[in-house]
């Protein structure tokens, strides 16, 4: 039973090390083409101040589709380039 639970735990951490990984940063905000309802993507593009990103949301449907908010976010780890 304990190596079931091990074996468990380990599928879930590597199920969201994955989603975490397929995460990535983008140059423009005009290159996320179907955004989802709840996903975000970061984009950097220079809008907001030193040491931030920008966090692209998919907030509401709407009769046109998903409605986008974004707020600058702290950077985490190095800028891409």
């Amino acid at each position: 039973m304990l190596l079931c639970r091990a074996t468990g735990l380990s599928l879930l951490i590597s199920i969201a090390l994955a989603a975490t990984a397929h995460a990535g940063t983008i140059g423009r905000e005009q290159d996320i083409v179907d955004l989802k309802l709840g996903q975000r993507v970061q984009v950097d593009d220079g809008t907001c101040p030193a040491g931030q990103i920008k966090e692209v949301r998919g907030a509401k449907m709407t009769e046109k589709g998903v409605a986008r908010t974004s707020v600058c976010m702290p950077r985490h780890g190095p800028r891409s380039r």
